[in-house]
């Protein structure tokens, strides 16, 4: 069974070229919880994903599958 892509994280920190390892020094965090980040296996909390968009210098937005999100109905 596929993961949805609720964050582009994975895709984001490509484009940017960072790490998992640089983020989670710079968050603060377990290697394992950023690759579970990543691999959308398991989703940042809010406060967590403003961490990572002011860390990485972008829009929150920039991190969320709109497709999902969009698809919810929130």
């Amino acid at each position: 069974m596929s993961r949805e892509q609720v964050n582009r994280l994975k895709v984001v920190l490509a484009e940017e070229q960072k790490s998992n390892k640089w983020l989670a020094e710079q968050l603060g965090k377990d290697q394992a919880t950023i690759s579970k980040w990543v691999t959308n296996a398991s989703q940042p909390d809010l406060k967590n994903l403003l961490r990572i968009a002011k860390a990485l210098n972008v829009d929150v937005a920039r991190l969320l599958n709109t497709e999902v999100v969009n698809d919810d109905e929130i």
